[in-house]
C-alpha cells in the first residue's frame, strides 16, 4: 500500500516481495560505535479524522543506554517493574504506536512478548492462560468483543495471572468498564494520550472513586481546558483539551500550518472536548469534530454509543449527525449486529425502546441503519468519517 519498491522492503523471515532483514547488516562493522547516537521513530497518527499525520520530534540528546532506561519509565506509571515474572501479550498490529511501544518496552524490561497473528476474543483468553500473561495494552473494542463471548466460554479460562491490563485510544463506556472490573478485578488501568505527547492516567482504585474519568496528568505533563477564545476554564466547565509534555516538542511532518493550528501557548490539542472535576480528574465528552448540533444544542455521540453498546444484540455502534432541514442536524446510529440477528424494523424498534430510561429523549437516535462491519483500523480505532460522509454529500459542512 505504501508503494515501496521491493529493494526497500525488509522482513524477518522469508516473505515474498521482501528482502531479508540480515541484508541491512552485510558488510557493516560489528564493533560498537565510538560515539553512538540515539535515533527516534516517527509515528503517524491514526487518521481517524483525516489523513494520518507524521509526528516528527528532534533526536534525543541522551545516550542510547540512557534512552532505553528512560523508555522503561513509562511502565512505572502503571506499577510495572522490569522482570518480576511479567509476560506481555500484543493483540493489535505493531505498526500502531501504542502496541509497538508496549511490546518493545516489555522487551526492554525483560518481559517475554506473546504475539497474536490475528485477534480473536477466545484466542486471547487461551493465550493468557497458556503463557500466564500478566500485562497488556488494549482498546475498549477488545473489551466489547470479550464480553460478547458466552459466559461459559469466559469462565473456561484461568486469568488469575493478570496484574496490569491497560486500555486507551477511545472512550470506554462506564458500563463496559464496570463489567470488566467485575470479571478481571482491579487490574485494569486507563490512560488518555496522543501520539503528539502528554496525557493522563488512572488506577482501577481511583476510577472506582470517579467512574468515567481518564485520570490525572502524567508526571512532567500538563493538561488544560481552554474555551474557543483561548481562555483557561475552571473545573466543571467543558472545553477543548490541550496538553504538553516536558521534552516532547514536535511538529507534523511537512505540515507546519497544521502544527500551528493545533497549538496554543505551547500546548497542543487533537480536538477532544472534556472537563476537570474539583479533584483534578479529567473527563472526556467527545471529539469536537464528532459533536452533533441539533437546533443549537450540542450532543456528544460517545454517551449515546456507550448506552447502545450494552444492548445484547449490538456488536458495535457509531453515532453521528446527519443533515436535517429543520434543526441542522439529527442523530443517526449505525449498528453492527451480533451474528444471526435480523437487520429488520423489529430490531430497530427494539433498539429504540432500549433507549427509554437510559438516555434523555433528545439524545435518542432519529434513525438507525445497519452495517455488516464497522470501518475500524486493526488497532480498534473507528473511522467514523467513512460512515458519516456519504450522508453529507450534496450538503454544506461536515465533510471532514
Amino acid at each position: 500500500e505504501a508503494g515501496l519498491p521491493a529493494e526497500a522492503r525488509f522482513a524477518i523471515g522469508e516473505i515474498q516481495g521482501f528482502r531479508a532483514f540480515a541484508e541491512l547488516f552485510e558488510g557493516q562493522s560489528t564493533k560498537r560505535p565510538d560515539k553512538p547516537q540515539t535515533g527516534s521513530v516517527m509515528f503517524y497518527t491514526s487518521g481517524t479524522t483525516g489523513r494520518p499525520k507524521g509526528v516528527r520530534r528532534a533526536l534525543p540528546d541522551a545516550h542510547p543506554d540512557e534512552a532505553a532506561a528512560m523508555i522503561m519509565g513509562l511502565f512505572s506509571l502503571f506499577g510495572i517493574e522490569p522482570h518480576g515474572g511479567h509476560v506481555h501479550i500484543t493483540v493489535a498490529p505493531l505498526y500502531h504506536g501504542a502496541p509497538n511501544n508496549w511490546a518493545t518496552t516489555s522487551l526492554h524490561c525483560g518481559h517475554p512478548v506473546v504475539l497474536m497473528d490475528r485477534f480473536t476474543p477466545e484466542g486471547m483468553l487461551e493465550r493468557i492462560e497458556k503463557y500466564r500473561v500478566t500485562q497488556s495494552h488494549v482498546v475498549p473494542t477488545i473489551f466489547h468483543r470479550l464480553l460478547a463471548l458466552p459466559k461459559d466460554v469466559r469462565d473456561r479460562y484461568d486469568l488469575s495471572s493478570l496484574r496490569t491490563m491497560i486500555h486507551a485510544a477511545a472512550p470506554c463506556p462506564v458500563e463496559t468498564k464496570w463489567k470488566m472490573l467485575d470479571w478481571w478485578g482491579d487490574v485494569i488501568w486507563e490512560y488518555y494520550a496522543a501520539t503528539e505527547g502528554g496525557g493522563t492516567v488512572v488506577s482501577p482504585e481511583n476510577w472506582r472513586k470517579y467512574p468515567g474519568t481518564v485520570g490525572v496528568p502524567f508526571p512532567r505533563a500538563e493538561v488544560k481546558i481552554f474555551d474557543d477564545d483561548g481562555n483557561e476554564l475552571p473545573p466543571g466547565q467543558s472545553g477543548t483539551i490541550y496538553m504538553r509534555m516536558e521534552g516532547t516538542e514536535f511538529e507534523y511532518y511537512k505540515d507546519r500550518d497544521k502544527t500551528r493550528k493545533a497549538t496554543l501557548r505551547g500546548f497542543y490539542t487533537v480536538g477532544d472536548v472534556g472537563y476537570f472535576n474539583e479533584d483534578g480528574y479529567l473527563f472526556l465528552n467527545d471529539r469536537s469534530s464528532d459533536m452533533i448540533n441539533v437546533g443549537g444544542v450540542n450532543i456528544y455521540p460517545a454517551e449515546i454509543e456507550g448506552a447502545l453498546q450494552q444492548h445484547d444484540k449490538i456488536a458495535d455502534v457509531a453515532v453521528f449527525g446527519v443533515p436535517n432541514a429543520d434543526t441542522g442536524e439529527e442523530i443517526k446510529a449505525v449498528v453492527e449486529l451480533m451474528p444471526e440477528i435480523a437487520d429488520d424494523d423489529a430490531t430497530r424498534r427494539e433498539i429504540m425502546d432500549y433507549c427509554d430510561g437510559r438516555l434523555a429523549k433528545q439524545r435518542w437516535p432519529r434513525s438507525i441503519d445497519f452495517t455488516t462491519e464497522m470501518p475500524r483500523d486493526p488497532s480498534g480505532k473507528l473511522y467514523k468519517r467513512k460512515l458519516r460522509d456519504p450522508y453529507w454529500e450534496g450538503h454544506s459542512g461536515r465533510l471532514l
